[in-house]
């Protein structure tokens, strides 16, 4: 790891939450906010004084109705733009949950089948490290980005350490 990212903070910090079930993955279209318009997980800002867990679970709720259940942290995304944001988040998993799943102002939820994930509407990033904690693995990555144009990815996988980890641009 370069000096850059051992000096590196964040301005802001979020949570991503994938509910896994039956094959299936829980996706969103994002209405509004960073990432507008592309395919993502639920999942937001960190609120003052709340844990990373915490608030996975309250923008899940937020955004497509429904409460999460079986959370799991799975990794760390690290993010620099070249406009001076960084952002610092962590992904989830979740094996179930309660609740009726709901569209909202902020998200269109999609059930999709995991071998027919779209990445080519998500951000450049997610193909890198989401197949990774699918099959089991847990990571740290860091990425920078000029708007939606990745330049740099640095992906670290824990145990199990998926074949897509070595793979650069």
């Amino acid at each position: 790891m370069d000096d850059f990212w051992n000096q590196w903070q964040p301005r802001e910090r979020a949570t991503l939450c994938f509910v896994i079930k039956d094959s299936q993955i829980l996706l969103i279209r994002k209405k509004r906010g960073l990432g507008a318009g592309k395919i993502n997980a639920p999942g937001g800002r960190i609120e003052p004084g709340e844990a990373a867990h915490e608030c996975a679970v309250r923008e899940t709720q937020e955004e497509v109705g429904i409460t999460p259940h079986g959370v799991q942290p799975r990794g760390e995304l690290h993010f620099q733009f070249v406009d001076g944001y960084s952002l610092h988040c962590t992904v989830f998993t979740a094996d179930s949950f309660t609740g009726t799943l709901i569209e909202t102002d902020e998200a269109l939820p999609i059930w999709t089948a995991i071998d027919a994930i779209p990445y080519h509407e998500m951000w450049a990033d997610d193909i890198h490290w989401l197949p990774g904690v699918i099959d089991g693995g847990s990571f740290h990555a860091y990425f920078h980005f000029d708007g939606d144009t990745m330049l740099s990815k640095n992906v670290q996988w824990h145990s199990p350490a998926p074949v897509i980890a070595s793979c650069e641009i």
